[in-house]
């Protein structure tokens, strides 16, 4: 048997290069007892927690795998809460960084968090529509909310009374009693998304902001404080049965409904509207901790601030405003009259709530959030949409207060999508370019130790050594010492989109969109202003093709040149003659990168057709054509001195391959979008790769060996893994009686730890017996023999289900395993060994069982209920065509055959 080829597994080894993803919001965090310093960013998976003063990154809270969504801090500080994009919720404490909560109810994105007062609850919304309020100290699900017909945008906790008011993307916003946990009111006076809402006003007034440019204001009113209850309002009608839903017309048109009128808890009316400046839809709507400073933003870069005026300031307003109306109507008045004229103010929402400024930012806002330092200085921090964080300060109680940047995070990452990358000789520095710049990293550390700005660039596409190419067909040159652009030269008539760098490191080799490639060389010129010489190119020759050039490789031996072209065709030259010589066909789609193995035996082309061919360079024969990627292949390149090559895609994935046995070997799983390029260091052992989501990937090859059997093997298990996360939930049994109680999902996790009880049970059933079976025995013997301890009971130790897989846990165990789990109950309650969980895990079982009895009466009822429709159906149609149904009609035809056979019979024995 021979010896089989080994792998070397590759890791994740670090993410770098992003500020802040843009799906998550940017919240302030308490750290070190200081406020207004530190803010939390989502970072595709992690959450970083920056310093504002140093600019510098000091925490890294760690996710899993997928990207985080929302970010809630807690009211004391010590904790934040992460949503994630599946659904699930992390709680971290940030004196450690982490995140021993987890809770799992949701079916989708994680949308909107919310701390109650305390910081005991934790109420979330989701895109799947529902509301799960969390019990935080106890790590368990309260209820579930179901309502809202669309993603939730905002959920809120009423700080007086146990209620709780939600937004969402269905045009309503809904109230509910969070003590019956029911929807009591429903707001439908929008006709679009609500995609905010706050409390003001000491929650006495919502504010809410839609797909339009307006602002609306309810007043909110609680029963107990209605003066006369009894006297009904002539404008609303309300029904007589608790059961309907009455739809109420307000003075300005608009709708609310009352799902139990006689239950009222408060009334909400409309007070009017603030108009924003901006025309498109909120995107966020905030209100600072002591509810004075409102802000709002659209999908452009400017913060419109409103402040909530005090008593005080409302009557100082409305009398310098009586003052005014008093002199203009003393003025229009006859000059015979002495005594004032009376005068009538009315009070306005604009008198009451008033524009304080905007804050303009340097690009369009994804996110913000609001402090109020002890110095009486707001501070308002954004996370923008080309991954930068900005920290804006500006007095309030000014008359025209002018916001003022204080500080900016820009060094961690680009501006936009790295579009190529490149390792230095020595492993140790990476190079990334984007259309605004280019930063050279340290592998160690990961800071930019240079920066240079692509002046003129509208897009970068290649880089080498000190050159990077753009799709304005320029060549830009830049000293990396000093990060100086020395000279821009005029390469190509239309795009520029590949360089290769001769294997001699003598020139390169460049290919555009003008539908030739052209040669350069290196040489050593010398400026008007300088003694000293420096590096520049000129041109040597130049290929003119047939169709645009999209990718140019060197073979190692630099005998041969690769060009691909439009046509989806592959064409090799001879480099020193520019002769034909083969012509590699077969893609359906352009070919979008390429190269070549280190021997110069093999040559590898990904497409956008999502296939990857391998191809030997001696005849032009495609060896295999693998399918490799979901989506486009953007980027290949051989690991050196070897045949194994690695491929990007727009999947968001990086494979590797074997291009002699034409073998997938690992996935590498970790970009949430599309993958732009990689490359490979001249080691072999570090991978490093750019995405859509602005993040720069580090792999490194470990010493670990990778068998391609267990690989398998392996993706198989994540597969089913992520089948049983998506598969659609089994529906409970009395779900619309009881539907509210449970929070949880199934997931992976909660069917291993059923998996682990089913099999401590099992356990106990076999040391059950053989202890009476031991007892049996001694009895008869006369004698006491000590029974010997199962060493797997020994190994096997206690079962760990944590708080939050127990309920789901318990809930997919098979019913005969419960009587067990009752008896063992019994037993540890008597014992007094954990009996707050044990209790816990009692009432679940009997509510369940509970619901269950009830469901199994009303499904007894339905199929009754529709037996008694169906047999009085039978009896209408057997009326009306004198015809027997089913068994009746058919044993009428059996007695008919019976007949006529025995007719029959009888007729052939009289013959």
């Amino acid at each position: 048997m021979g010896l089989t080829k080994q792998y070397l597994r590759y890791v994740a080894s670090a993410v770098f290069g992003i500020i802040g993803s843009q799906k998550g919001n940017i919240v302030f965090v308490t750290l070190r007892g200081e406020k207004g310093r530190y803010v939390a960013v989502p970072a595709c998976e992690h959450v970083f927690i920056w310093d504002l003063r140093k600019g510098e990154k000091i925490l890294i809270l760690q996710g899993l795998k997928q990207e985080v969504t929302c970010l809630c801090p807690s009211p004391d500080g010590l904790h934040l809460a992460v949503g994630y994009e599946d659904g699930s919720i992390r709680i971290f404490s940030l004196l450690s960084g982490e995140g021993n909560v987890t809770f799992n109810g949701h079916k989708a994105a994680i949308t909107t968090l919310k701390y109650d007062q305390l910081g005991g609850r934790l109420a979330s919304g989701s895109k799947d529509t529902d509301i799960i309020v969390w019990d935080v100290i106890n790590e368990s699900g309260l209820y579930r909310l179901k309502g809202h017909k669309d993603a939730i945008t905002q959920a809120l906790f009423l700080r007086e009374k146990n209620l709780l008011v939600t937004s969402g993307k269905d045009t309503t916003v809904k109230w509910w009693d969070l003590d019956t946990q029911h929807c009591f009111k429903t707001m439908v006076g929008h006709r679009t998304e609500v995609w905010g809402l706050v409390l003001v006003s000491e929650e006495k007034r919502l504010i809410t902001g839609a797909s339009d440019s307006e602002l609306r204001v309810w007043d909110i009113a609680y029963l107990q404080e209605i003066e006369d209850p009894e006297e009904p309002d002539p404008k609303k009608i309300k029904g007589s049965s608790p059961g309907i839903q009455d739809t109420l017309e307000a003075e300005d048109g608009t709708f609310e409904m009352d799902e139990a009128p006689e239950d009222r808890i408060l009334s909400c009316r409309k007070a009017g509207s603030i108009m924003r400046e901006g025309r498109d839809r909120v995107v966020n709507l905030a209100v600072e901790k002591t509810g004075r400073i409102v802000a709002c933003h659209g999908t452009d870069s400017v913060l419109e601030l409103f402040c909530i005026l005090s008593k005080e300031e409302i009557q100082k307003k409305m009398d310098k405003k009586m003052k005014k109306a008093r002199k203009k109507a003393k003025l229009h008045s006859c000059k015979g009259e002495e005594e004032d004229p009376e005068v009538n103010v009315e009070m306005s929402l604009q008198d009451e709530i008033q524009r304080v400024t905007n804050i303009k930012t340097s690009a369009k806002i994804k996110s913000f959030d609001l402090i109020h330092s002890p110095q009486g200085e707001l501070k308002a921090v954004f996370l923008l949409q080309n991954n930068l964080v900005e920290l804006y300060s500006l007095n309030p109680s000014l008359p025209t207060p002018q916001p003022v940047r204080t500080s900016r995070i820009t060094i961690g990452g680009h501006r936009s999508d790295v579009r190529t990358l490149s390792f230095s000789s020595d492993n140790i520095a990476v190079l990334s370019a984007a259309a605004d710049s280019i930063k050279i990293w340290n592998r160690f550390s990961f800071l930019n130790c240079a920066g240079m700005n692509p002046g003129g660039c509208k897009y970068v596409h290649w880089s080498c050594a000190h050159f990077v190419s753009s799709q304005t067909g320029k060549l830009q040159l830049y000293d990396l010492a000093s990060g100086n652009l020395l000279e821009t030269i005029d390469a190509h008539d239309g795009a520029l989109w590949s360089m290769s760098l001769s294997p001699d490191q003598r020139g390169f080799v460049s290919g555009g969109a003008d539908k030739s490639v052209k040669f350069w060389d290196f040489e050593l010129v010398k400026d008007e202003n300088s003694t000293q010489k420096r590096l520049s190119v000129k041109q040597t020759r130049t290929l003119q093709l047939d169709e645009d050039v999209l990718c140019v490789s060197y073979s190692p031996n630099q005998k041969l040149l690769a060009v691909s072209l439009l046509d989806c065709t592959v064409k090799i030259f001879y480099v020193d003659t520019l002769k034909f010589f083969l012509s590699l066909y077969g893609h359906k789609l352009p070919v979008i990168c390429m190269d070549i193995s280190y021997d110069g035996a093999l040559i590898a082309t990904g497409s956008a057709d999502r296939n990857v061919k391998i191809w030997g360079l001696d005849f032009g024969d495609c060896h295999k054509s693998l399918f490799a990627h979901d989506d486009s292949v953007m980027y290949l390149q051989f690991v050196p001195k070897s045949h194994l090559f690695f491929t990007a895609g727009k999947d968001h994935k990086i494979k590797q391959w074997d291009a002699d046995k034409f073998e997938h070997i690992q996935t590498l799983e970790g970009h949430h979008q599309e993958i732009w390029c990689l490359a490979v260091s001249p080691s072999g052992d570090y991978v490093v790769s750019s995405s859509h989501d602005k993040s720069l990937r580090l792999w490194e090859r470990t010493r670990e060996p990778l068998i391609l059997e267990e690989e398998r093997e392996m993706e198989r298990e994540a597969e089913y893994e992520e089948s049983v996360a998506k598969e659609d939930q089994p529906a409970v049994p009395g779900e619309t009686q009881g539907d509210s109680y449970f929070t949880g999902k199934k997931t992976i996790e909660t069917v291993k730890a059923a998996e682990r009880i089913m099999e401590a049970i099992e356990l106990y059933r076999e040391e059950t017996a053989k202890m009476k079976e031991h007892k049996a025995i001694c009895k008869a013997a006369g004698k006491e023999v000590p029974l010997p301890t199962n060493p797997i009971l020994m190994a096997y130790g206690s079962i760990s289900v944590s708080k939050i897989e127990l309920e789901e846990s318990l809930l997919v165990l098979p019913f005969s395993y419960v009587p067990d789990i009752l008896k063992l109950f019994n037993e540890f309650i008597q014992l007094g060994s954990d009996v707050e969980l044990i209790c816990r895990c009692l009432f679940f079982l009997l509510s369940g069982k509970k619901i269950f009895n009830i469901s199994c009466i009303a499904l007894q009822d339905v199929i009754g209920f529709n037996m008694a429709g169906l047999d009085y159906l039978k009896r209408e149609c057997e009326a009306k065509s004198e015809v027997m149904f089913f068994a009746d009609a058919t044993s009428h035809l059996e007695e008919k055959k019976r007949k006529r056979k025995k007719r029959e019979k009888l007729i052939l024995t009289l013959t």
